[in-house]
């Protein structure tokens, strides 16, 4: 009795624990969805007055081989160098200045961005375009540019080597070329001169900027930082303006705007929108967006149209005139048009895949979402760019 006693298992249901464990497995994919569908506040907002500036500068690319500027068909790229070559201490005679030919050397454009807080002595990455007629910036250097700012103060000055992502060769008739050649940059080529005063004050409120402006998203960002940092710390204005009571002394104020920003928040979801890009030809879909009932029909005409010209030619002891007469011929083609039908809540990836798998192209699909929307079945909103 006893050893049966010792041998004895307590019995367990066989579709408990199974269940269980699917479960809490399917508890954790949602809570793992939960998380990484969520965002800082760094990511959905700025704070108001921390903002980059824009710089500019007109300069100059040397040692390109034979891919410069023409001088006689851009001259200012000649007045730059003869204007650089006094500022050396070069004075050329008029005679030899008037016909300068350098084909190694280019007009560019200098533009950077100046980051926020950026100091003295701090290197930022410079964007160098051509504005001539230069063919390639390949193996060219940027001579010293001042880069200066909306009110005509510089902040900053860059020169260095030229880096060109594109290839190009030429010989003879024939060219072969990879991306561009006429744009390049120059990493860490500019040097910060000046720094630009911050909007952020070291006392006061701190106003955050919601990058795209929501009711729900401003409250919840508002809530959430309440909830850390203790009641009225933070109100939302309006769908775009956080207004956040921060310490008043600097080292306070940084740590408390770097654990605020760090703060993780559920977005709203973005309003179903589709944009569409005539040029190209590309839609893009935008999450939610549904269909209401609706059937589509959707055919091409096409006109095509043939000129051939022949010769009339007379007899050959006539008095007559050769005479070009033109053969016009004219076709009219109509495909027949599918119709499809689409019911209420289908979602308009379903509708692209149908659309597609019919021989739609995107000029046709781009036609057919402006009639859905004119005709009230498509619950979002079109955006053409």
């Amino acid at each position: 009795m006893l050893s049966s006693l010792k041998t004895a298992r307590p019995l367990r249901p066989t579709g408990v624990w199974p269940a269980l464990r699917a479960l809490a497995s399917a508890w954790l994919l949602f809570c793992v969805s939960m998380v990484s569908s969520a965002a800082t506040i760094r990511d959905l907002t700025a704070i108001e007055g921390v903002r980059i500036n824009q710089l500019v500068g007109y300069g100059l690319v040397v040692g390109l081989a034979g891919t410069g500027d023409q001088a006689t068909q851009v001259p200012f790229t000649t007045q730059s160098m003869l204007a650089m070559f006094q500022r050396l201490g070069i004075n050329l005679p008029p005679g030899v200045a008037s016909n300068l030919q350098p084909k190694n050397v280019a007009a560019v454009l200098v533009t950077a961005n100046l980051p926020p807080f950026a100091r003295p002595g701090q290197q930022i990455d410079v964007t160098v375009s051509t504005v001539g007629n230069a063919s390639s910036l390949a193996g060219g250097s940027l001579i010293m540019t001042p880069l200066k700012g909306a009110d005509g103060q510089t902040y900053a000055v860059a020169q260095g080597n030229v880096v060109v992502s594109g290839y190009g060769a030429k010989s003879g008739g024939s060219s072969s070329q990879t991306n561009f050649l006429t744009a390049g940059t120059v990493a860490n080529g500019a040097t910060v001169e000046r720094a630009v005063t911050s909007g952020l004050q070291p006392g006061g409120a701190v106003v955050l900027s919601l990058g795209t402006p929501s009711f729900g998203t401003a409250s919840r960002i508002s809530e959430r930082i309440n909830e850390t940092f203790g009641p009225g710390t933070a109100l939302a204005i309006d769908a775009g303006t956080i207004q956040v009571n921060a310490p008043p002394t600097p080292g306070e104020r940084t740590a408390f705007l770097g654990r605020l920003q760090a703060l993780e928040i559920q977005p709203d979801a973005p309003p179903a929108r589709v944009v569409v890009d005539a040029r190209s030809g590309t839609v893009v879909l935008g999450q939610n967006v549904t269909l209401g009932t609706c059937a589509v029909a959707h055919g091409n005409l096409s006109v095509t149209i043939d000129t051939e010209y022949q010769a009339s030619q007379p007899n050959p002891f006539g008095a007559g005139q050769t005479v070009v007469t033109p053969k016009t011929d004219v076709k009219v083609q109509q495909d027949k048009a599918k119709l499809m039908m689409f019911n209420a809540g289908v979602t308009l990836e379903a509708v692209v895949r149908a659309l597609n798998a019919v021989g739609a192209s995107p000029s046709d699909l781009i036609a057919i979402l402006q009639a859905m929307k004119s005709a009230g079945a498509l619950q979002a909103q079109i955006e053409v760019i």
